[in-house]
């Protein structure tokens, strides 16, 4: 654990949660914190004011990534290796569904409302979409090659996805889903390596992490193109976005 409002004063705590932890999101009320185990197919459950595991739920086989839904009752992780996604419910920590989606899921993404969850498909160059309410996977779309992260605006208009391609061959390119029409409708050239996306709390801006190129790139919504790059080092990953307000966006 880090405190965020001096991120200088360095590590709190460190919190065993097994041999791999992915990813990592928290509860709205910041009480808890929720890890991906891929090495032990299990979500390890975190007690923040006290730093303690409460409990490890199980999920598929190399769970990955994973996004709570808006209203914080519904955990989704994307299980890399089985081809499903897991629904855990966020109350009663425990497994409450499993949903065969195809190749190689890596990340999932709500869009506000929560009604739907967009899943990339990293082995089909494709995003499926789950409607929440019946959980079924209601279509698939085609998007760039080897799809990672994504997020949607908060108007629910767009979903960005990161298509970052393969070691051999990188890709640099974001598909921009319009959700209303289900459609990919705009693919805005990055930097190579496009991997992490995180959209800031006014909706105005993305913001892309270029694994290959060292660079996170500022796109802009209206424009939906690319109006600045920053160099950050080699190999950045994830992405949050922390405004001067207490919400953030996140795509680790």
């Amino acid at each position: 654990m880090a405190n965020t409002a001096n991120q200088a004063s360095g590590p709190l705590a460190s919190i065993p949660v097994g041999a791999h932890p992915a990813h990592v999101i928290a509860d709205p009320d910041g009480k808890r914190a929720f890890v991906t185990d891929s090495e032990r197919n299990i979500v390890s459950v975190i007690n923040l004011d006290n730093g303690a595991a409460i409990a490890m739920v199980p999920t598929g086989d190399y769970p990955h990534s994973l996004r709570m839904s808006p209203d914080g009752k519904f955990i989704y992780v994307a299980n890399v290796k089985d081809g499903t996604v897991s629904i855990i419910d966020a109350v009663k920590l425990q497994d409450a569904a499993r949903i065969k989606i195809g190749k190689a899921p890596v990340q999932v993404g709500f869009t506000p409302d929560g009604s739907r969850v967009y899943v990339s498909l990293r082995d089909e160059d494709k995003v499926a979409v789950i409607d929440t309410a019946t959980r079924k996977v209601i279509a698939r779309l085609e998007v760039g090659r080897s799809p990672i992260q994504m997020y949607a605006t908060p108007d629910g208009r767009f979903v960005y996805v990161a298509n970052q391609g393969t070691e051999a061959k990188p890709n640099d390119t974001v598909s921009v889903i319009d959700v209303a029409s289900g459609k990919v409708v705009k693919t805005i050239r990055t930097g190579l390596g496009a991997h992490g996306v995180a959209v800031s709390n006014d909706g105005a801006f993305v913001f892309v992490t270029n694994i290959v190129d060292g660079t996170v790139s500022l796109i802009s919504v209206k424009d939906q193109a690319v109006v600045k790059a920053y160099a950050v080092g080699k190999g950045p990953n994830g992405i949050t976005f922390q405004s001067t307000s207490p919400a953030s966006g996140d795509a680790g």
